[in-house]
């Protein structure tokens, strides 16, 4: 390896769509580079988590599954290993579309290094992507900094994986992005063992009122209510069947009289498992700051100081006032925030939060999903607040209220086009992750949908190379792609009952 090799495929960012896309282009036979600023692969599976959402929902609220391919192939993997959890169905959560599939999140950051070995990946850690080689509209490569210094790398087709698409940004592209008043709050995620899970579970059972319920109920037919979720709480013996645990309402309320919680984020966690079995809780929303740009250092740089300050405030709380974790401890904070909303590039086609509602389908579909449109974080004790204000409040004969919520009609899934990973007017470049072109509500955030863009983008990339095409061209002809990605098993038309 070195700065003179011309790559067929050059992916910048080796998080959970980066190293999904280097796989999928390495196994159509293209020369592939990956670049990742940090020294670990993994990005929101190693950095700045692991989410609540490694992996879940896998299965639409139809109980089909939606999500395959490398997705699915990692767990399987891990599942075949000793280290993820059975595809958890639980009845409630399977109606909502909201199961887990527990992964351990060091044994995948093990896995994917040996995938990038067994598919031949090149890599490039500990190095920054400074900018990109053009000719005209044309991207041909990218300029790094390491310890080597600034070089460049030239490539056939270069992948936006950075999640902020900050190598879009710098090839030109067109950007739609949140201004700083509106942004999603950022997080700082925390780990922590020793918690004693049947007193907590004693508790959740004496006070079933007291946990959130508005995650597993849905406007679909035969939906859960809010009395059967109550009852799960009621008859709970395993922690495994709630994944997600929020509210303690009453407790929390009483600190914040008390000067134990801050007001920016409500108080709970999610699940993470470990060898053998082992339960580890992962709070991922108990610190919340706005008013931040991913695009901004200085923005960043005060989030990660408050971020700590509210951690620190939120894990006093869960020691001196939650039963079961008078003896917890922390075992991980992690060394990246949590970006909940950055850039999108504006894409030969934008999906939209309507197509969401629709479950629309595309003739050139890489993938689907089934996660809701429109679910905003928000600095405050509600944490989620899905109803955005239009108007001016104070004239109340002219309120307008639009809520960008969207749940997929009739539990089903939709379609994500190929056209959202192309990016306007700028040729042999391509995005994935959070950063391809959607409208706000629809923005593909969550772990599986990365992965499935990103493997998408990689499989792409590599049959551009093969073809001579630009990833614009390849529009045209889509069907061999789509041949691909379903022989390296992924969801794209008909979804699968288990």
């Amino acid at each position: 390896m070195s700065y003179s090799t011309v790559y067929d495929v050059i992916v910048c960012g080796g998080g959970t769509s980066g190293t999904a896309a280097a796989i999928a282009a390495a196994r159509t036979g293209a020369k592939t580079l990956l670049v990742e600023r940090t020294g670990v692969l993994g990005g929101q599976m190693s950095l700045s988590g692991p989410p609540g959402f490694a992996y879940a929902r896998l299965f639409n609220p139809q109980g089909k599954r939606d999500i395959g391919g490398i997705v699915e192939e990692t767990y399987q993997r891990l599942y075949r290993s000793g280290h993820a959890l059975p595809h958890l169905r639980y009845p409630i959560r399977e109606k909502a579309g909201y199961g887990f599939s527990y992964v351990d999140p060091d044994w995948w950051v093990d896995l994917i290094f040996t995938m990038m070995e067994e598919e031949q990946v090149d890599l490039l850690l500990d190095t920054l992507v400074a900018g990109v080689i053009k000719d005209g509209d044309t991207v041909n490569g990218i300029v790094v900094e390491n310890a080597n210094g600034r070089n460049e790398i030239k490539g056939n087709v270069v992948i936006d994986c950075t999640g902020e698409g900050y190598v879009a940004i710098q090839a030109g592209c067109e950007i739609n992005e949140v201004p700083r008043d509106q942004v999603q709050p950022h997080t700082l995620a925390f780990t922590v063992d020793g918690v004693d899970w049947e007193r907590l579970l004693q508790y959740i059972r004496t006070h079933p009122r007291q946990f959130s319920f508005k995650q597993l109920i849905f406007p679909l037919e035969d939906a859960n209510t809010q009395e059967d979720v109550e009852e799960m709480y009621r008859n709970c013996y395993d922690i495994k069947e709630l994944g997600e645990i929020m509210g303690f309402y009453e407790l929390r309320d009483m600190a914040f009289k008390n000067g134990d919680w801050h007001p920016y984020s409500g108080a709970g966690f999610f699940l993470t498992p470990k060898e053998g079995g082992h339960i580890q809780a992962h709070f991922q929303h108990s610190s919340q700051v706005d008013h931040a740009l991913a695009t901004d250092a200085w923005d960043l740089t005060r989030c990660n100081i408050e971020c700590r300050k509210q951690n620190r405030i939120a894990w006093r709380f869960f020691k001196n006032y939650v039963p079961g974790f008078e003896h917890a401890y922390i075992t991980k904070t992690c060394t990246e925030l949590r970006l909940r909303e950055g850039p999108r590039i504006v894409g030969d086609y934008i999906l939209t939060r309507d197509d969401v509602a629709q479950c629309r389908q595309f003739a050139d579909t890489i993938g689907k999903s089934s996660f809701k449109a429109g679910g905003y974080h928000v600095a405050s004790m509600d944490t989620l607040n899905h109803v955005a204000v239009v108007g001016n409040e104070d004239k109340k004969d002219n309120i307008q209220f639009k809520s960008d919520l969207a749940i997929p009609k009739d539990g089903g899934s939709y379609d994500i086009p190929y056209r959202c990973l192309v990016p306007r007017k700028i040729d042999n470049l391509l995005a994935a992750g959070k950063c391809v072109s959607t409208d706000r509500p629809a923005y593909l955030r969550y772990l599986h949908q990365t992965m499935v863009t990103g493997q998408a983008a990689g499989a792409a990339a590599g049959l551009c190379v093969k073809k001579k095409v630009t990833p614009r061209a390849l529009e045209g002809n889509i069907r061999e792609l789509q041949d691909i990605l379903v022989e390296q098993g992924a969801v794209l038309f008909e979804c699968p009952e288990r």
